[in-house]
């Protein structure tokens, strides 16, 4: 990153063009907010100078050393990215941040520019070079400018920087010129009639400041942007994103932008994409989940969702691509990720189940893996094949949140997998699904897929109540429960919301006062105790309830509670506590093993996957 700097005229000076990328926000700069404040600033700085420059005269010191004594006024920052031309072009900057403080420091020297002709003023082809390029360097009449504004001004912006002075005001950009030029004709003139002109324009040109900073190849504009803004506004690397994928096709004339717009991108603009998932500094919109998870699809590297621009602009440079191919790309992914993630979303059922699933366990790593599935063509993955891949993540995924296993290279994990799902797809002879399942069972060591008999160990012994989520708990609980309804013929089918359900535990958190201990002396009790109350926060002690159950009966003793439980026997998971007299940790770990024998029906182990691979083939 090079950040300096460096006074307007040295900015301006060069024979360069500031872009403003094609559908930037409007101008929004007023009178109140921002006009009326900046020529302030201008009379203030100009008074500092006159006030300089006269004491010079007084002490016979320099007029050079004393402009250079005088304070300026920084103005703030612009970030510019560096775009390419062509050989022998005028250099080319898009303004990624400070559009609105450019394009008004261009009005304001037109503004001035027109004081300049009006008083015939020697110093008006000096400000003229700071608004438009020489004629002789210019292929093409655009050139011109020093500021090219985005696409749906780039009418007015020729009349506005003409020398014809029109009577029509109703653009900002026409009341901005207007007003400067008033207040300019006003600054020119000293309280005691003398000609400041000169100080007014050196004033402007040499003491109005501002730090550039000017984007390097390693460099994020939305890192930076982040970081000049005091991160108080919230910013999308997709705005980034899309304002240079529009202004990459500008610039190699690429016809019918508007029309792109409409077709593939203006989707986007809708309320639903912009709403935050995860969590703290971890949160971002879905537009940025999505461009994170189609760079990560398309260029099999994992892409970092802080880091979205520089990595985008790094592809679209290596990767050479027509801005409408990509486009028509995102489009296609951002259907995919809302079938993934969207209650409405499209899909099977079984799909459906396994994206609610994903969604609760707030995995965002295997998002660009679900969404290039989704972009297969029916006839390269099956309707089955793509449930059986689907499927084989889930399991993966949950076998190993079940085991608390750790969750760090996930990210890593998922891009293997997606590289090897990519080479799969190339060769109409491998399975995109077998493909899958092979990878995430090959997965290193810490990686790995868990068996069952790590389940029911974990389902016997590990606390789950307080480590996981209740969000978790209730999936894990509800897609047993649901598998345990399918596998018993004499059950009377019913449907339940189970996020609505409450998680009960059977043995009671306060289990001291009704299930006494029935140890022999002091020291057992005490020991067996601490045990219990391991016991009661494991999956074996935790039921679901409706919002209707008795609270009352909560903590008191079995024969109270099991009653009250039995009235929820529709619940398989509930269903045999009716005829269970005793219920103390010999019964939790029974029913622990049961739940942890449906929990690998629900979410196999990789050889049964394999196997129905096999079979189907």
């Amino acid at each position: 990153m090079d950040a300096n700097t460096y006074s307007l005229k040295q900015i301006l000076a060069q024979e360069r063009r500031f872009v403003v990328p094609t559908f930037q926000r409007d101008y929004e700069w007023t009178l109140e907010g921002q006009w009326e404040l900046l020529f302030d600033d201008l009379e203030a700085v100009t008074d500092r100078l006159f006030e300089a420059r006269m004491n010079a005269e007084l002490t016979g010191q320099s007029l050079s050393k004393a402009d250079r004594q005088v304070t300026p006024h920084f103005l703030g920052a612009v970030v510019l990215d560096q775009l390419s031309a062509p050989a022998g072009g005028l250099d080319l900057r898009a303004i990624i941040d400070g559009q609105q403080r450019l394009t008004t420091l261009q009005l304001l020297l037109r503004g001035v520019l027109d004081v300049l002709i009006e008083k015939e003023s020697s110093r008006a082809q000096q400000v003229r070079r700071l608004l438009q390029n020489p004629s002789d360097i210019i292929a093409a009449d655009h050139e011109r400018y020093k500021l090219w504004p985005r696409r749906k001004d780039r009418d007015m912006w020729p009349v506005v920087m003409s020398d014809e002075v029109t009577t029509s005001v109703g653009h900002g950009y026409l009341q901005a010129r207007a007003y400067f030029a008033k207040r300019a004709r006003t600054a020119v003139v000293g309280l005691n009639g003398q000609d400041l002109t000169d100080v007014v324009v050196d004033a402007l040109l040499d003491l109005f400041k501002l730090v550039v900073i000017d984007l390097e190849d390693n460099d994020d504009a939305q890192v930076i942007f982040e970081v000049l803004n005091g991160r108080q506004t919230p910013l999308s690397a997709t705005d980034l994103v899309k304002n240079l994928l529009f202004l990459r096709a500008e610039l190699r004339d690429e016809k019918h932008l508007e029309d792109l717009y409409d077709r593939f991108w203006s989707p986007f603009d809708d309320d639903w994409w912009k709403i935050n998932k995860g969590r703290g500094h971890a949160a971002r919109g879905r537009r940025d989940i999505l461009l994170s998870s189609w760079l990560t699809a398309v260029s099999a590297d994992e892409a970092n969702i802080g880091h979205l621009y520089s990595e985008v602009r790094r592809y679209l440079d290596a990767a050479d691509r027509q801005t409408p191919d990509v486009l028509a790309e995102l489009r296609e992914y951002g259907a995919a990720y809302r079938d993934v993630y969207s209650a409405t979303g499209r899909g099977t059922m079984r799909l459906r189940q396994s994206y609610q699933r994903f969604d609760r366990l707030e995995l965002v790593t295997v998002t660009p893996l679900l969404i290039w599935l989704r972009t297969q063509p029916p006839e390269r993955l099956s309707e089955r094949d793509h449930e059986l891949a689907v499927l084989a993540l889930e399991s993966w995924a949950v076998r190993r949140v079940i085991t608390g296993a750790n969750t760090r290279t996930y990210g890593k994990a998922f891009l293997e997998v997606l590289k090897a799902v990519r080479s799969a797809a190339s060769n109409p002879e491998e399975s995109i699904a077998h493909a899958i399942v092979t990878a995430l069972h090959a997965a290193p060591a810490g990686l790995g897929w868990p068996e069952d008999s790590e389940l029911e160990d974990n389902f016997v012994n590990r606390p789950f109540y307080g480590v996981l989520t209740q969000e978790r708990i209730r999936m894990l609980l509800g897609a047993i429960d649901e598998r345990m309804q399918h596998d018993n013929p004499r059950t009377e089918p019913a449907e339940f919301d189970y996020d609505r359900l409450q998680i009960e535990h059977v043995m009671p958190q306060s289990w001291r006062d009704h299930w006494a201990l029935d140890s022999p002396n002091e020291e057992l009790r005490l020991l067996d105790a601490q045990q219990r109350e391991q016991w009661v926060h494991r999956m074996g002690n935790l039921t679901l309830v409706t919002s209707d159950f008795n609270q009352d009966v909560s903590n008191l003793a079995w024969g109270v509670k099991r009653n009250a439980l039995a009235t929820h026997a529709k619940l398989q998971i509930s269903a045999g506590f009716a005829i269970t007299e005793i219920w103390n940790e010999t019964t939790i770990e029974s029913r622990a093993r049961l739940l942890a024998k449906f929990a690998a029906l629900v979410w196999p182990a990789a050889d049964r996957l394999i196997e129905n691979l096999d079979s189907a083939d």
